[in-house]
């Protein structure tokens, strides 16, 4: 069983900020729940291809695996995932975990990461792009899309990209600037954008041809485009922390299963590659 609720903030700005303001100190003296009677997941209701409140995001199928696998309902409360996300409900006890956050996260307790991935190239299938780093001669001049403030950004500009920006910042039920740019590539406004891989990998293939994506694994110019994936809960919860990490370590093909449907680039410990064809069945962890 699925509840939906829906939290948008509606409390008034000072209520919300003696909220905050008193939510860690009086968490930090509240025991540890240890037992659950639903699964409460915070998420953004239109941030595809994670969560949409359809359910149909990769996330939100986790979350689906999650309650079934801890035999609870699922419940989501929604809020758009801008600044003060994790203050407004994670903190707030308003839910209990964020299926998606990168590990190092500091806002959060990390689980143990459940998959990688690594930023992309997506470009027209039949384009004369021939790059595998950020530093290639290639994109001198090109007209390439990138979130503004994301690893690739300064890379691009050293290489004499003219870069085309989209908002990392933005309320996700007006507009969608990752998506916009994998479409203005396909439409030809830009000739390449440089986008988080599961962003890149979900896009690219809706477009009408699909796009092309290049996971960049071979960049060259020292950008911080590989990430870890983790769950994040609140601090001072081990045994929901040790829960969480179990059923990771149980269900991992399964994960693995989800990530491949949605065409994720999956990369292994050492940072190389995960065949699709073989993640369900286990990434290489050796």
């Amino acid at each position: 069983m699925r509840v939906d609720t829906w939290w948008r903030g509606q409390a008034t700005a000072g209520l919300l900020a003696c909220l905050t303001m008193f939510a860690s100190d009086a968490g930090a003296d509240l025991p540890e729940q240890t037992q659950r009677d639903r699964l409460r997941v915070c998420a953004d209701g239109n941030n595809l291809p994670f969560t949409n409140e359809a359910g149909e995001g990769f996330e939100n199928r986790i979350a689906e695996l999650l309650a079934d696998d801890l035999d609870l309902p699922l419940e989501y409360v929604w809020a758009p995932q801008v600044m003060g996300f994790v203050r407004n409900t994670l903190e707030l006890r308003l839910c209990d975990v964020i299926i998606g956050v990168a590990a190092g996260y500091g806002f959060v307790q990390n689980t143990n990461d459940y998959y990688r991935s690594i930023y992309s190239l997506v470009m027209p299938a039949n384009a004369d792009l021939d790059v595998s780093s950020l530093d290639d001669e290639d994109l001198q001049g090109r007209r390439i899309g990138v979130v503004s403030e994301t690893p690739p950004l300064v890379p691009l500009r050293r290489t004499g990209a003219r870069v085309e920006g989209y908002a990392l910042q933005t309320d996700t039920r007006a507009r969608t600037p990752a998506r916009e740019a994998v479409e203005d590539v396909a439409a030809g406004r830009t000739e390449a954008a440089v986008l988080w891989g599961p962003i890149a990998g979900y896009y690219a293939a809706r477009q009408t041809p699909p796009l092309e994506v290049v996971p960049l694994v071979d960049d060259e110019t020292g950008a911080r485009l590989e990430y870890r994936i983790t769950m994040g809960v609140r601090q001072g919860e081990p045994y929901w922390k040790d829960t969480l990490n179990d059923f990771i370590e149980r269900r991992q093909d399964a994960i693995n299963a989800i990530l491949v449907d949605y065409g994720v680039p999956l990369l292994d410990r050492h940072g190389e590659l995960v065949d699709p064809l073989a993640a369900s069945g286990g990434q290489d962890d050796e």
